[in-house]
């Protein structure tokens, strides 16, 4: 073979070679330029998403917002005369079976004020103002316990209504209830002009005045299966709206009185967890049971 014919040869391949090169640069420029796209596409859709949901937009003043919660989580003055109100229509109602007087009771408690000013103190580091808070339950609880058992040890009904062995079964289906219940409840309380509807709404859907007075009827008439099951419903409402609260504050960026560091962030995360797994396990087991047709 010529040189000439190889040199030929070779200028065809170097050719080929750069047209195979041109056509992978070419190609790889429309995949970045569709990937480039995709991703902002992507990005769009998730900002969208959002500001849809976003609950800044409306929200209330740090101030405003911590003064709301301070009030509605005191004890003393108009809430005291609310708690017991709500102690002694609670209890004739779930003596009575009406319905319409448990709802009653649901509305006039002040307990779940209480339990969102725990969830305030705590994002906000405010150590008086959670020990404070937690005082205030604590007295609350012993107060409605106390009342409504002494009703119970005094009416001559002691035979339960529907309305108390519905609240000594507690489910899975509570657990989500007073979740999304704190959720929306603490979302109310938050914004610049609070929601008069969702309040109410929410103080119905995760009743903790009914199965605190059903523990006062348990005691009082020595149904400790029934006193089990009402307390365990009333710990899952205190807990999980308690941390649906936590959770919107810390997303709100709640001011800090005290600055903590990282480890002991973390560590009061990891307590977060544990303690949400040892409240709901006892539902999930009891969801299970029930699925299988055991009890």
């Amino acid at each position: 073979m010529s040189e000439e014919k190889l040199e030929e040869i070779e200028e065809t391949e170097e050719i080929e070679t750069l047209e195979e090169k041109d056509t992978i640069i070419s190609i790889k420029s429309d995949l970045d330029k569709l990937h480039k796209k995709h991703r902002t596409r992507k990005e769009a859709f998730i900002h969208s998403m959002k500001s849809f949901f976003s609950i800044h937009d409306d929200v209330a003043s740090h101030g405003e917002i911590r003064e709301r919660i301070r009030n509605n989580g005191r004890i003393t003055g108009t809430n005291a005369i609310l708690l017991i109100l709500a102690i002694i229509i609670a209890s004739v109602g779930l003596n009575a079976g009406s319905t319409a007087a448990i709802i009653g009771a649901m509305l006039i408690s002040p307990l779940m004020g209480t339990i969102m000013a725990i969830a305030y103190g705590i994002v906000s580091c405010d150590r008086k103002f959670v020990k404070g808070s937690v005082e205030g339950l604590l007295f609350q609880f012993l107060v409605a316990f106390l009342v409504s058992t002494l009703y119970f040890l005094i009416t001559p009904i002691k035979t339960p209504t529907d309305e108390i062995l519905i609240r000594t079964s507690p489910s899975l289906f509570d657990v989500i209830i007073a979740i999304s219940g704190g959720i929306a409840g603490i979302i109310a309380m938050t914004r610049e002009s609070k929601f008069s509807n969702v309040i109410p709404g929410v103080a119905i859907a995760t009743a903790l005045m009914p199965p605190l007075c059903t523990m006062g009827y348990s005691l009082a008439n020595g149904e400790w299966r029934m006193l089990l099951g009402s307390s365990y419903l009333f710990l899952i409402n205190v807990y999980f709206i308690f941390a649906s609260s936590a959770l919107v504050l810390s997303i709100l960026n709640i001011p800090k009185v005290t600055e903590l560091n990282p480890q002991r962030w973390k560590r009061l995360h990891i307590l977060m967890y544990v303690n949400t797994v040892i409240i709901v396990l006892p539902a999930v087991v009891l969801a299970i049971l029930i699925g299988l047709g055991i009890i």
